[in-house]
């Protein structure tokens, strides 16, 4: 193993016996470790969308850094595994939802 800056890099050896010669195969750096449950946030009535994903992200990252054995690090929305959006409009606005599972970079 390796260590490169703060991620943990796997590096696992390819030798081919015809060849003779062996050749590294880097694991990525980026992988995520992601939490054991699914987040569900709602936001509030928005008059526009934009605004509406705007709050429920809000809600879905406060939930996440309130959790005790996640909190900052995985409340990041993009980083989230198999993550929906919803939006829906009515008389009172925009309400969105949001389910996603939190992960933090390794």
């Amino acid at each position: 193993m390796k260590l490169l800056g703060r991620a943990l890099r796997l590096v696992f050896l390819f030798c081919p016996m015809a060849i003779g010669v062996c050749v590294a195969i880097p694991v990525p750096a980026f992988a995520k470790t992601c939490a054991p449950q699914v987040v569900y946030a709602r936001g509030e009535p928005a008059t526009f969308e934009w605004l509406a994903r705007l709050k429920t992200h809000a809600n879905w990252r406060a939930k996440v850094r309130a959790m005790p054995d996640l909190g900052d690090p995985y409340a990041n929305w993009s980083r989230a595994k198999n993550s929906t959006e919803r939006c829906f409009s009515g008389p009172e606005g925009t309400i969105c939802q949001f389910r996603g599972t939190p992960c933090r970079k390794d």
